[in-house]
C-alpha cells in the first residue's frame, strides 16, 4: 500500500533547532509517522519533547554550539546513543541579522554563513559517512528558503547563506546518491515565527507579504509536516538533489 510508503516506524532522525518554530513543527511531524529524534538545541526543547513522548515516541536531548563545527563528529556519535543508528538528518538551525548591506557587519556575516551554510555541509558529511557504513542509506533534508531562489532586502549574509543551501543540497546528491543517499532542500516560504516577527509587526510589510501570497496566510510550523514526512521517507526514493518551495503559492505569483 502507498500509505506504508511514507511510515518511519522506528526509525531515528536527528533535528537541529527543534525548540520552537519549524523545527518544532517537523520534529513532531516525524515522530507522529514513527521516528524517534535526537534534537540538538542551544536551550532547552521542554516543549518539543513533552509532544513527541506523548506520541509514544522517544527523544533524546542533546545541547550544542553548531556553529562550532569542530564538535560536530562527536555530537553524531552521541545521537547513536538513541538506538545505534541514524536513518534521518533535518539541518533547520539557523540565524537572521537585518541591516542595510552598506553598513553589513564581517561578524554578522560570518556568523550567518558559518551556522546556515557551513556547518550545514560538515554535519552531512558527518552524517552522511554514518549513512555508508551503517549500509542502509539515509536522508538528509536541508531547510532552504524562499532567499535560494531571490534576493532579499537588509538580508545578505541570509540570502547568501540559503542560496548556498540550495546549491550544496544539489552538489551532495550528485555525489551520495549512489550510497542510497537522498539529499533534498524545504524551501519555507514566509512563515509565522521567531525569525519574522518583525516582519509580522510591520503593518506596511506584513501587508506587502500577504498581497503577494496567493494563500492569503502566513505559513504555520505544521504547514512542513507532509513536506518533511515525505522527504524523510521511501515515498521520496527517486527524489534527489530537489527543493521543495513550500510558500503558498509565493514564487508562483
Amino acid at each position: 500500500m502507498i500509505l506504508d510508503n511514507f511510515q518511519l516506524q522506528d526509525r531515528v532522525a536527528l533535528v537541529t533547532g527543534c525548540n520552537t518554530g519549524l523545527g518544532q513543527g517537523m520534529a513532531v511531524a516525524l515522530a507522529q509517522a514513527g521516528a524517534d529524534i535526537v534534537g540538538v538545541n542551544m536551550s532547552d526543547p521542554a516543549e518539543t519533547r513533552t509532544a513527541i513522548e506523548a506520541l509514544g515516541r522517544r527523544f533524546l536531548d542533546l545541547r550544542a554550539n553548531l556553529s562550532d563545527t569542530s564538535g560536530l563528529e562527536g555530537l553524531v556519535e552521541q545521537a547513536l546513543a538513541l538506538n545505534g543508528k541514524i536513518d534521518i538528518l533535518v539541518n533547520n538551525a539557523g540565524i537572521i541579522r537585518r541591516t542595510d548591506a552598506i553598513d553589513f557587519s564581517e561578524k554578522d556575516w560570518d556568523d550567518v554563513v558559518n551556522l546556515n551554510l557551513k556547518t550545514v555541509f560538515f554535519l552531512s558529511q558527518a552524517v552522511a559517512r554514518k549513512f555508508i557504513a551503517q549500509g542502509t542509506g539515509g536522508k538528509i533534508i536541508n531547510v532552504a528558503s524562499m532567499l535560494s531562489f531571490q534576493g532579499g532586502v537588509r538580508v545578505p549574509s541570509y540570502t547568501a547563506s540559503k542560496s548556498g543551501v540550495m546549491g550544496v543540497t544539489r552538489a551532495l546528491a550528485n555525489e551520495w546518491a549512489s550510497h542510497g543517499i537522498n539529499v533534498n532542500a524545504i524551501a519555507p516560504g514566509y512563515m509565522a515565527t521567531d525569525n519574522t516577527a518583525a516582519l509580522q509587526a510591520d503593518p506596511d510589510r506584513n501587508a506587502a507579504i500577504l498581497g503577494r501570497i496567493p494563500a492569503s496566510r502566513w505559513g504555520l510550523p505544521d504547514d512542513m509536516a507532509g513536506p518533511v514526512v515525505f522527504l524523510a521517507s521511501a515515498a521520496s526514493n527517486y527524489v534527489h538533489g530537489h527543493t521543495l518551495a513550500v510558500d503558498g503559492g509565493w514564487l508562483a505569483r
